[in-house]
């Protein structure tokens, strides 16, 4: 089964990118990342996708200033050239446009720290501690013009403990995510190849 072409999009450190790229490097994976894009020059993720022989590039959102579809013009142009058969967003920090999202839909993924439909948006963490829930998780996604709206591909939870803060509920995630993330880019490129 010849692996799907996968760009990593970060905007940061890029701790799932590299629990991606981890994955991918087993010769059975289901995806090859061909492409690390950040929108920031100083995303750490791009020395650490680098060091592991994957090209990597940022494009700067700022010069584009309000103009996100140019920007994301200028992604795209980057993404097909690089081949780019499915996207997994990790961490990349900025609203897509319809333009981007249509574009790549059904192609493109994303991992959401909390159980969707639950705690779309920011500080997932706290608003579940802040609403009495008993567990808290992961979501990785289809991307749809609505934030977190897509499709749910796969999930995971963990309990929250007595005395849970944003930052330690985040921290016991993580390593959740990082097993989450490349079991469900698996299954989205098995989808992908079997509507081909």
């Amino acid at each position: 089964m010849t692996p799907l072409n996968l760009a990593i999009l970060i905007s940061g450190r890029g701790s799932n990118m590299e629990a991606l790229l981890k994955a991918a490097a087993a010769p059975d994976y289901p995806a090859k990342p061909v492409l690390v894009l950040a929108n920031r020059p100083d995303a750490k993720g791009l020395e650490t996708a680098m060091d592991a022989g994957i090209p990597a590039l940022a494009i700067d959102h700022k010069p584009y200033g309000k103009d996100r579809e140019a920007f994301e013009r200028a992604m795209d142009e980057a993404l097909t050239e690089a081949g780019t058969e499915i996207i997994a967003l990790a961490g990349f920090m900025r609203v897509l446009t319809p333009w981007f999202v249509n574009k790549w839909q059904g192609r493109m993924i994303n991992i959401h720290p909390s159980l969707l439909p639950k705690y779309k948006g920011l500080d997932t963490h706290q608003r579940a501690i802040d609403a009495g829930d008993a567990e808290a998780g992961a979501t990785v996604h289809w991307v749809s013009p609505g934030v977190d709206d897509g499709e749910i591909i796969q999930q995971a939870s963990l309990p929250i403990l007595p005395g849970d803060t944003a930052d330690s509920l985040a921290a016991r995630l993580l390593p959740i995510e990082h097993q989450l993330y490349p079991d469900a880019l698996a299954k989205a490129c098995a989808a992908i190849k079997a509507r081909r």
